[in-house]
């Protein structure tokens, strides 16, 4: 998936997204060192670590999501350190008492040697003891191939609304949501605009991610229906993992 194009439109969908951040922050408090985020898109999660007071770095593939992830940092008066790379063939002289992947950024790893090879990598950068934590949402969806708005209304300062469209489409076999986004801009003349974005994921059940965690290299993991802890039950909308590296057998 190529989020440069859709960096601009991922801002304005998920910039107000708060349910992760203080989750994510009170663990990096109480780890302590450097942190490093897989997946940090545009430094929602990144900055808002930062500003309180955590040393993160920020994976991210896309050259235009880093972009703008600086151009947040230097609004805020933040220096965000960000590392273009991929959770399967990053390679950084560092180990990490804390890394975390989230927001769903696992989800776009689509097939099972990227995932195995994404997790063996993450856990070859966990320091002694370290921890792995992200979280996933559970697959749980709208009706399929229909055309709909979900409430996602933008303005921009000349006064122009855009609207979000989408279809999505579920390929039960290979476990992917391709959703079809559909940006619609008015200006203030009626002069009508539409871009198109396509974004693919991966989603995950449970016990398969439970799995997956031991064959990479990881303890059998915590489990949590939300950020606050809690069962994952059937009215969960998260699922959340929090993992060690496995101990080496002797």
């Amino acid at each position: 998936m190529n989020y440069d194009d859709f960096a601009d439109l991922y801002d304005h969908q998920y910039d107000v997204y708060r349910d992760d951040q203080h989750f994510y922050a009170a663990l990096a408090e109480r780890v302590g060192g450097r942190v490093l985020e897989i997946g940090a898109g545009t430094g929602r999660v990144t900055a808002f670590l930062a500003r309180r007071g955590v040393q993160v770095v920020g994976l991210e593939p896309s050259a235009r999501m880093i972009e703008r992830g600086q151009a947040r940092g230097k609004a805020s008066g933040l220096n965000l350190e960000f590392v273009q790379g991929e959770a399967q063939t990053f390679n950084l002289e560092e180990r990490f008492g804390l890394i975390i992947a989230p927001f769903n950024a696992l989800m776009h790893l689509y097939t099972p040697n990227e995932q195995l090879k994404a997790m063996q990598n993450i856990r070859a950068h966990l320091g002694e003891g370290g921890q792995f934590v992200f979280d996933l949402y559970v697959p749980r969806f709208g009706k399929m191939n229909t055309l709909r708005h979900e409430g996602e209304t933008f303005y921009d300062a000349q006064g122009a609304r855009t609207d979000i469209f989408l279809v999505q489409r579920h390929d039960k076999l290979k476990q992917t949501i391709v959703t079809e986004y559909y940006a619609d801009t008015t200006a203030l003349g009626g002069q009508l605009t539409r871009r198109h974005y396509t974004l693919t994921q991966r989603y995950y059940t449970r016990y398969e991610v439970e799995w997956l965690l031991r064959c990479a290299g990881f303890e059998s993991p915590r489990v949590t229906g939300s950020f606050q802890g809690g069962p994952l039950d059937k009215g969960s909308d998260v699922m959340v993992f929090q993992t060690r590296g496995a101990k080496e057998s002797v």
